[in-house]
């Protein structure tokens, strides 16, 4: 039975689904709820990705010679998650191997989501704990969707993003549902990318060679600031005429076209030393 947990603070309230552990509302006393709703054509708010990131090739992670079935974005947003421990403000969120998820990913871990809300805003932690001796490789990524236009009576067009560093590196998009080996130019002008539905008609803009850790999604009126320790990977995504714009930090991203090896050898893989704990943030506040 999944729970909801609800948090509080200042001007702003948050709950928190314990099956998936995932981000269900975000709600500021001045400005209402900044998530999207999860209401058609994408029925998730902020799902949790983990052991993986995006696809592997053929949905399969090979480890010493077997074939393990792994689904896009992992099993993480699809499991219930112990409640670990809660206050008024704050909760921590735990998953943990058992047998169903060996049967998917052959390794034990450890992961705990922490969320807690201070006056300034929301703190999400992303610890990944290896449990045991041995090598513990994943990939880790967050994916919350915000209400876009952040303003009902604002145009998306109006909207824009805002790097903490100039952002010219060439992009990546998807193949098949995997990393497309051509780079693309950057469409961030300096700091600045001015956002439109055009963008996401060929999938996601995935940026695997991000300078900032930081930027401000604004519209008129209104601003939020998203940070980020830990991840290096950014993803931004919608479906085409939805109003959500997902903001992703990323440790990790889909298979290469064309990668058959080993999962210990995907490109962006993390690695989580023997008995060794690995920890991201990401914090969301008005801007």
């Amino acid at each position: 039975m999944a729970d909801r947990i609800e948090l509080n603070a200042g001007d702003w309230t948050a709950e928190i689904n314990s099956f998936g552990a995932e981000l269900s509302r975000l709600h500021h006393q001045s400005h209402g709820d900044l998530l999207w709703p999860a209401a058609e054509p994408w029925r998730r708010h902020a799902p949790n990705l983990f052991p993986i990131v995006g696809k592997l090739a053929g949905g399969r992670l090979r480890h010493q010679g077997r074939d393990y079935d792994l689904g896009q974005h992992g099993f993480a947003r699809d499991r219930e998650f112990g409640i670990a421990a809660r206050a008024w403000d704050a909760a921590v969120f735990r998953l943990s191997d058992d047998e169903d998820t060996r049967r998917h990913y052959p390794f034990p871990f450890i992961l705990d989501i922490g969320y807690r809300l201070t006056a300034a805003g929301l703190d999400i932690t992303y610890d990944v704990i290896n449990p045991t001796p041995g090598p513990l490789p994943f990939s880790i990524g967050a994916h919350p969707a915000f209400r876009w236009p952040l303003d009902r009576a604002a145009a998306k067009t109006a909207h824009w993003l805002e790097f903490d560093a100039p952002e010219p590196a060439p992009i990546r998009r998807l193949a098949e549902g995997l990393l497309a080996p051509e780079p693309q130019p950057s469409p961030v002008r300096g700091r600045r990318l001015d956002l439109d539905d055009s963008l996401f008609a060929a999938d996601a803009v995935i940026m695997d060679r991000l300078a900032s850790r930081g930027l401000v999604f604004a519209g008129p009126g209104l601003g939020l600031r998203i940070a980020w320790t830990g991840f290096s990977e950014l993803g931004l995504w919608m479906k085409p005429g939805a109003d959500y714009l997902c903001i992703e930090p990323w440790a990790g991203f889909a298979d290469p076209l064309g990668f058959a090896g080993e999962f210990s050898e995907k490109p962006g893989l993390r690695h989580a030393d023997d008995e060794g704990r690995c920890r991201f943030t990401l914090s969301v506040a008005l801007a």
